[in-house]
Formats: C-alpha cells, structure tokens, sequence
C-alpha cells in the first residue's frame, strides 16, 4: 500500500489480508518498539525477512530505510491516491479520537494534545506531505527499474470499496 498518512492503507491492507489470505505486517509497529517513539534498530532486517516471504500485505511502502527494498520485491501495489479533502478530516478524526482516548499505539505510545505541536504528528504530516507523496509515488510506479510491478491506483475511497468488494 501506498499513499499518504490517513489514507486508509492499514484499513485496507488487513482487509485485502484476509481475503487474499496472506500474512498481514503494520509497518508503524514494527518501526516504533519503544517508549518515546523509540525506533527499531533491527527494522531493516526484519522488514527484509518478511518481504523475502512467499506472499505478504504490507500497509506502507514509504519507509525510507525499506522503500526500495520493498518496491522491488513487490509484485503489485495498492495506491490510494486520495485528495486532501478526503484525507484530513480521516487523520484529524482519528487523531483527535487516539488523544481523546489515549488509546495505546506502536510500541506502547499514545498521541498527546502536546504532540499536536510537532510537525512530525500525524496531522501535519498528512497536510505537509501530501504533493511531496504524490510526486514521488508517482515517479516511482512509472520508473522502468521496479517492472513488471502492477499499480492499482485509487483516487476515492468509494472506488477502493467497489475494488475490494469485487475481489
């Protein structure tokens, strides 16, 4: 899966796992294994053992320590090429619902008011990273290196369910 923060590619990715019935892995959670966001020094080894599997669904191909890894090993990729305006009120909903809450994320951390303030927290990062994302999964799914990868590209939710529903 690829596409923008809030997009929906978690959502989805557990989805087409089961119905395709292949292993499900939720890149955020083996990226982040620590209090205070704390990163996993093994990430790299352990998303290269998983993507050397048979079959599997991951839901982001945009982690740069992984990106061409993964990209190349794929053989098909989802891409939910969704607008701002259908992308924003998804990332702040979830969001402001993950604070209220204080529901328990990747490696046992929650989103905070104060984490609001960071340009690294979810909402902004939707919003500030939208064009750049675009561009560059657009770049890569037409790059000659990564063929015969098939792109399945979405641009409204609606369309993605019809496609599921039918798979």
């Amino acid at each position: 899966m690829v596409g923008v923060t809030g997009a929906g590619k978690s959502t989805l990715a557990q989805a087409l796992s089961g119905r395709l019935d292949l292993p499900y892995h939720e890149m955020d959670a083996l990226y982040f294994n620590g209090p205070g966001w704390a990163v996993n020094e093994k990430f790299t080894e352990e998303v290269s053992r998983l993507a050397a599997g048979p079959g599997w669904v991951i839901d982001s191909l945009g982690y740069p320590e992984v990106r061409d890894l993964l990209w190349d090993r794929a053989d098909t990729v989802i891409w939910l090429d969704y607008p701002q305006r259908i992308v924003m009120p998804r990332v702040l909903r979830r969001s402001v619902r993950r604070t209220v809450t204080r529901e328990v994320l990747f490696g046992g951390n929650t989103e905070t008011w104060a984490g609001w303030l960071s340009r690294e927290h979810p909402a902004w990062w939707a919003w500030s990273q939208h064009k750049t994302r675009h561009r560059e999964i657009e770049r890569r799914t037409r790059d000659p290196r990564f063929d015969p990868l098939v792109t399945v590209r979405f641009a409204h939710p609606d369309d993605t369910r019809a496609w599921l529903a039918n798979l």
